[in-house]
């Protein structure tokens, strides 16, 4: 009998009792006890499993589940006796962030300080207990919203010594979605606020706190040492290209296929492995999405499920607001093509405006990017990553998120792009300095406005073209003619039915150039003198069906010729 797919249900009890649709996970327990590490950092993609582990990891070892080893009955971890006595056998205090998505400092910290108080709660039969005394009770009940800073940064440590001699055994803590909070305080402008109320209850928690047993963390990305973690020197950090728990997160291609079997989807598998394969963790290569594989069990068609699961914000505001060579590099990501970037894995959000790899490091992270390889060089002692898109689904999403970046001027730019396909120059400039001025600004990353750096808004605007011409051009660009111009090939799919055409953007020197026809006709010469056009007619394009235009920037006014 096909099992019923529960979608969304990260809840392993529930999973279980109801018979859902489940990928046996639970050597993980086995391996994550066995290493004795005593707090472990756990990153991975969205929806990949980490809250169903966390919660698989509380049902087994938490004594508020002791003698409901049923649970466990058919899985690899109960086969084993010495695991099924250790089953229920621990106090556990378990948390997850992953729904901390506040505006400000004050908000955050309130819905932080109520989940601990929440968590007491859970607890509060150890009122009535003669294991704590007046003075500790007192301390157990002024827990609330409005605790101070120090209190909330002692709570779950002083939550652990009451457990810990209630139950007269050291207490295992889990923390979901750790960095739920920090990026959120990253695009809402309180970064450095949390950092200084999370690194004191980090500390205090997972640091000197000797009633804890062992600890796990899980989240996105690898929060700098520096940032919240500066006091942890006893956490074992698990990323994506660490071979630890490599299978654990994320479903194994034989996984996958076994499921498509059992659904009757046997002969869509080259399908399901073109949008959903594609992840690696470690060595182990060929990890599929759990979020779109288990949506597509259960509807039964190809969708972009993962990428329309929760907000990719962050994301497109990286590439769109990034640098020239930034959104070079995409440009050849979205060409299907690798790049290659030294990556650092420990994340610094106030760097992602400054440093180029911090931005390809949190993509990674986040699952957009796969690693093909990576080599380290001897002479600086950095790791270099090979990289691609991950699968068609991440592909669509960034086709998406380009398209958006014109949204609001959507109509102008659709009928530019008509106009160029019918060599309409005039309307070509009416239509181009309308969706100038409305998305120049989007480009922006604050410290150099777009006004002052053009280039940022025309490599967005060739990404653009990339998107909506795909299905009738391949777009190429030149990135070697130096700063303030570069020019841009549109290789006709179909040379019988579109013209070959070239395009030379260039900024208005002030210097040598009194006004716009100036420049215009200096980006038409350096089409000619540089012989663009021989890349195309050796590509099979006839001369005569190769149009070449000139783009001409000053701020947010463009000037187009042709000829």
């Amino acid at each position: 009998m096909v099992r019923t797919i529960g979608i969304g249900c990260q809840d392993f009890e529930k999973v279980r009792k109801e018979r859902l649709f489940y990928i046996d996970k639970t050597n993980f327990i086995r391996e994550w006890w066995e290493n004795a590490d005593d707090v472990t950092l756990i990153t991975r993609p969205r929806r990949f499993g980490k809250t169903l582990n966390m919660s698989m990891l509380e049902k087994f070892f938490s004594i508020q589940y002791a003698g409901q080893g049923e649970l466990f009955q058919g899985l690899k971890i109960w086969e084993d006796e010495k695991y099924r006595k250790l089953q229920g056998t621990y106090p556990v205090l378990g948390i997850s962030f992953a729904d901390v998505k506040e505006t400000t400092y004050e908000q955050v910290r309130k819905r932080i300080c109520r989940m601990i108080k929440a968590l007491y709660n859970k607890f509060d039969f150890l009122l009535k207990s003669d294991f704590l005394n007046e003075n500790e009770k007192k301390d157990f009940e002024h827990i609330s919203v409005d605790m101070e800073d120090n209190e909330a940064a002692c709570s779950l440590k002083m939550l652990s010594d009451y457990l810990c001699r209630y139950y007269n055994k050291k207490v295992i803590i889990l923390l979901d979605e750790y960095d739920t909070p920090m990026q959120e305080a990253y695009v809402n402008g309180y970064w450095d606020e949390l950092v200084s109320f999370t690194r004191s209850m980090f500390n205090a928690t997972f640091k000197t706190n000797p009633y804890m047993e062992r600890g796990i963390m899980t989240g996105i990305t690898r929060v700098s040492k520096e940032s919240i973690f500066s006091d942890l020197n006893n956490l074992e950090v698990v990323t994506t290209t660490s071979n630890k728990y490599a299978e654990y997160f994320g479903f194994l291609e034989e996984e996958v296929f076994t499921a498509l079997d059992e659904f009757g989807l046997s002969e869509r598998k080259k399908e399901v492995k073109i949008w959903y394969d594609g992840f690696s963790f470690g060595k182990r290569k060929d990890i599929y999405n759990p979020w779109s594989i288990l949506n597509y069990l259960d509807k039964g068609q190809i969708e972009t499920y993962w990428v329309n699961s929760s907000s990719n914000n962050l994301a497109g505001k990286l590439i769109q607001e990034g640098t020239k060579q930034i959104k070079q590099e995409f440009e050849n990501l979205l060409q299907g093509k690798c790049i290659e970037i030294d990556i650092d894995e420990q994340i610094a959000y106030n760097q992602l405006k400054t440093k180029r790899n911090a931005i390809w490091s949190i993509l990674l992270a986040g699952g957009y990017l796969k690693v093909i390889k990576k080599e380290l060089n001897q002479k600086s002692g950095r790791w270099y990553y090979t990289m691609s898109l991950t699968n068609r689904e991440v592909y669509l999403m960034f086709e998406r998120i380009i398209q958006d970046w014109f949204s609001e001027s959507e109509e102008n730019y659709n009928d530019f792009i008509r106009a160029l396909l019918q060599n309409n120059i005039k309307a070509m400039n009416v239509y181009m300095n309308r969706v100038a001025l409305t998305t120049f600004s989007y480009f922006d990353t604050g410290k150099k406005p777009s006004d002052e750096e053009p280039e940022r808004f025309y490599h967005g605007f060739v990404l653009g073209l990339m998107v909506e011409l795909s299905g009738r051009y391949i777009l190429t660009s030149n990135r070697e003619s130096g700063f303030g111009r570069y020019d841009v090939m549109l290789e006709p799919l179909y040379p019988e039915k579109d013209d070959g055409i070239i395009i030379e953007f260039k900024v208005l020197d002030k210097d040598e150039e009194k006004e716009l026809s100036d420049t215009v006709e200096a980006a038409l010469k350096q089409i000619e003198e540089k012989k663009y056009e021989t890349a195309l007619t050796a590509k099979g394009v006839p001369k005569e069906k190769i149009r070449k235009y000139g783009f001409a920037f000053s701020g947010k006014k463009i000037l187009i010729q042709g000829k």
